[in-house]
């Protein structure tokens, strides 16, 4: 075989073996990745601790008209979200303590609504909405939201038992 096409014919197998590990590795990152706009069933002592769930904050709605009012307990409900929640979590049983953090680049609001009422937060950590507390069995509806009006923001819900 000519030294051309020798080295020709190895450029090809090299370019084939790079592509063929890149692949994989964007596969395996992409499985490790959380999930977008991701719904969640969790019971007491769920693995891993913390799950996360990302998604993009904000919309048109003000936090308020959501929550049906403009104060809870755990913060007010200001901000702007979508019409639908971003994410359904569903409680297999009571949880004693569970904490609800987002982790944004930016302000970031929280509005939670399921057994027994609705919950708002801004500025739980820095400018990162949370929610933490006893929490009853059943579904939760979670919106996250952006301080101002159709600012459209990435984030990362982290859910954890860990005090």
């Amino acid at each position: 075989m000519p030294r051309k096409a020798l080295n020709r014919g190895m450029r090809l197998s090299l370019m084939i073996v790079t592509l063929f590990i890149t692949s994989a590795n964007v596969i395996a990152d992409a499985q490790e990745a959380p999930t977008i706009f991701g719904d969640l069933t969790i019971g007491p002592q769920f693995s891993p601790d913390p799950l996360t769930v990302r998604g993009m904050s904000g919309g048109s709605i003000s936090g308020n008209q959501v929550a049906g009012r403009t104060e809870t307990a755990t913060g007010p409900c200001t901000g702007f979200v979508d019409e639908t929640p971003d994410h359904t979590l569903v409680l297999t049983s009571k949880f004693d303590y569970l904490k609800l953090q987002v982790q944004s680049p930016e302000d970031t609001t929280m509005i939670v609504k399921g057994p027994g009422g609705s919950w708002c937060n801004d500025d739980f950590n820095g400018k990162n909405a949370g929610i933490v507390g006893e929490w009853l069995a059943g579904t939760y509806q979670i919106w996250v939201g952006s301080y101002d009006e159709g600012k459209y923001l990435p984030y990362t819900l982290q859910i954890t038992e860990v005090k």
